[in-house]
């Protein structure tokens, strides 16, 4: 499984709009004399405003995925992390890709708005032990699920990301299709583009860094959404 370059560290994350970044913006104590905390006012106030957003995003995927909406999803440009003690899938695909955010975006930088990405396609996958964080600039928004006997379950999922890494094994695979003759998990890729695809995949210590995660039905036993000093 070919890698792609990682994405920009935490510290070099884009600043959202507005006055200044999340980590320029103290928080008040309240207190005659204290010191203040950095990004923390704004951070949280940003993770609440995401969180009806992921939500809203993930209603959206179901009908996309059904053929209901034909969308064009846009990428915030804000990479995400996800990692997971291991990952089992049924009709695997990937191939090159290039995601493009709104114009305009204040996170495009020197891209462009535009980020390439290596699309990753699964038709029914399982995962052990999911932890999704995002760097929000002096605090971390951190999902978590799946660790216990029950197991995080999807279908239809696809990830673009910009760092995949783990312990892989696959059966049945094949290197070096054109991206537009998939079958294994009902996606098709731009035509002329090198991809692989495989009927299962096995990956320990999965990690990635991703800009888009899209599926038909996602389920999340032991969910646990919280901030933390620390992500995945």
């Amino acid at each position: 499984m070919a890698e792609s370059p990682d994405v920009p560290s935490a510290d070099n994350t884009p600043e959202n709009p507005g006055s200044g970044s999340l980590s320029e913006t103290p928080d008040t104590t309240g207190g005659t004399g204290g010191t203040p905390r950095r990004g923390r006012v704004r951070a949280r106030r940003a993770a609440v405003m995401a969180i009806p957003a992921t939500l809203a995003a993930a209603g959206l995927a179901i009908f996309t995925a059904q053929g209901v909406l034909g969308v064009t999803l846009f990428i915030s440009g804000m990479p995400f992390t996800v990692t997971a003690k291991s990952l089992q899938g049924t009709g695997f695909e990937q191939f090159g890709a290039l995601d493009h955010m709104i114009p305009g975006s204040p996170n495009a930088g020197d891209t462009g708005g535009d980020v390439l990405v290596v699309t990753s396609a699964i038709k029914k996958a399982t995962l052990d032990s999911l932890c999704q964080s995002v760097d929000l600039g002096g605090t971390n928004l951190l999902i978590k699920a799946g660790s216990g006997s029950s197991k995080v379950e999807a279908t239809d999922l696809t990830t673009d990301s910009t760092l995949l890494s783990g312990d892989a094994s696959f059966n049945n695979i094949e290197i070096g299709n054109d991206a537009s003759q998939l079958d294994k998990a009902g996606v098709q890729g731009p035509a002329g583009v090198f991809s692989q695809q495989a009927d299962t995949v096995h990956i320990d210590n999965l990690r990635q860094t991703n800009y888009k995660t899209t599926a038909g039905t996602f389920t999340l036993p032991g969910l646990k959404l919280s901030f933390s000093d620390t992500g995945c």
